[in-house]
């Protein structure tokens, strides 16, 4: 697939910010108040509102590859079985029985033709709908169709699966959503990928605070010295605005040498990393040849995890020793990556231990850390309730 217009754009902004020695900036500073990292009332309504009322990434379409996969869920609070029915459906289900309430599926994941409760073994299909249950004649007056599981929205998009972690009374409209980051997200082709690693990191520091570690590029050349910061220009990140998401393009080093190309022979990927704010706590980071899915979760005051699913292509065309070669590369990049992360992690435990001290009354975000002003503006907006999930719209004859 060749360039978009929007990536031709990035690609000229980047060599005119390099010709002139400017970057991209926005119109001026943000004082953020240390409240927004630190209050305990403030979490409460982040979780009630972006992790409750908001569709977000929780895995990948390669997870549900056949009928009955199915993987589990549980760091947003709202425990969630997420399966594919035997009609090829995606269905996300609280993960709680209907009977007394024990937890459903144990497992990570796995695949399965039914669901049974450990407790007294109420079973339910992969439609949500209950089965059987033990004994029946203690539930004669039972309507069993009124005890399926809980349902929540569930969607498949670009490769991924998005779950809404609370019940919808509203239809969700996923396409009206994603629609600011369609082409973009179109244009990697994730469906094709399969997952090579996934991995969760427990983190002593807000949310927030990691967050942020994804949405500027002015920290690579100190926080990263040794690791990202030769492979990369310092500090010309571009940033394209597609309010409440926002893509984060940060170019090689090498990009440079586009100046001396016509613009027909112009590879966007080959020269960029993509880090995409998929709102309100997922990020799609492409690299040149391979993807990672991040998402940031709080899961206490001070408290979070960073979920990680590493993309790559399918080696199944691959004699072994080429798939061997390919399992070498993919594994020192993901060395790489994790070296990298454990950088901004300690230093956002760092910035988490200080923030009871009360030396700052604000943090201070730069022109240039564009990311963090346009986060913050579309986190704001969805608290006050000025931003809300787009509902699928029905006419009605």
């Amino acid at each position: 697939m060749g360039n978009s217009h929007e990536e031709i754009d990035i690609i000229r902004r980047t060599l005119r910010y390099c010709e002139a020695g400017t970057t991209h900036m926005e119109s001026g500073l943000l004082r953020n108040p240390v409240s927004h990292y630190a209050n305990a009332q403030r979490l409460a309504q982040e979780q009630a509102i972006l992790f409750r009322e908001f569709p977000i990434v929780v895995g990948h379409v390669s997870q549900l590859a056949s009928a009955g996969d199915f993987f589990t869920h549980d760091e947003t609070g709202v425990p969630m079985l997420v399966t594919r029915t035997r009609q090829g459906d995606v269905k996300a289900f609280m993960n709680v029985c209907r009977h007394r309430g024990a937890r459903i599926v144990t497992e990570a994941g796995g695949n399965a033709t039914t669901f049974s409760c450990p407790y007294h073994a109420w079973t339910y299909d992969l439609e949500g709908r209950l089965r059987g249950l033990r004994q029946p004649a203690g539930f004669a007056d039972l309507d069993k169709s009124e005890y399926g599981l809980v349902e929540l929205p569930a969607f498949e998009r670009y490769g991924l699966i998005w779950v809404r972690p609370s019940v919808s009374e509203a239809p969700i409209s996923i396409d009206a959503w994603l629609a600011p980051m369609a082409e973009q997200l179109a244009s990697v082709d994730m469906a094709s990928l399969v997952v090579h690693k996934a991995w969760s990191v427990e983190l002593n520091m807000g949310w927030r605070i990691a967050l942020e570690g994804f949405q500027e590029s002015y920290h690579f050349c100190s926080a990263h010295k040794q690791t990202a910061c030769s492979a990369y220009l310092d500090n010309q990140s571009v940033f394209v605005d597609h309010y409440p998401h926002f893509r984060h393009a940060v170019p090689l080093a090498q990009t440079v040498e586009l100046q001396q190309q016509p613009e027909a022979d112009w590879d966007y990927r080959a020269n960029y990393m993509d880090q995409n704010y998929l709102f309100p706590c997922n990020f799609v980071q492409v690299m040149t040849d391979h993807v990672f899915i991040h998402s940031v979760i709080p899961t206490g005051p001070g408290k979070s995890v960073f979920k990680c699913i590493m993309l790559v292509p399918d080696d199944v065309d691959l004699s072994a020793e080429q798939r061997a070669k390919k399992t070498r590369y993919w594994e020192a990049n993901y060395n790489v990556v994790c070296a990298v992360f454990g950088e901004d992690f300690v230093i956002g435990e760092g910035i988490q231990q200080g923030l009871s001290t009360g030396v700052n009354e604000h943090f201070v975000i730069g022109q240039y850390e564009a990311g963090i002003q346009l986060a913050e503006k579309a986190i704001g907006d969805a608290l006050d309730e000025r931003l809300v999930c787009p509902q699928t719209l029905t006419l009605i004859e």
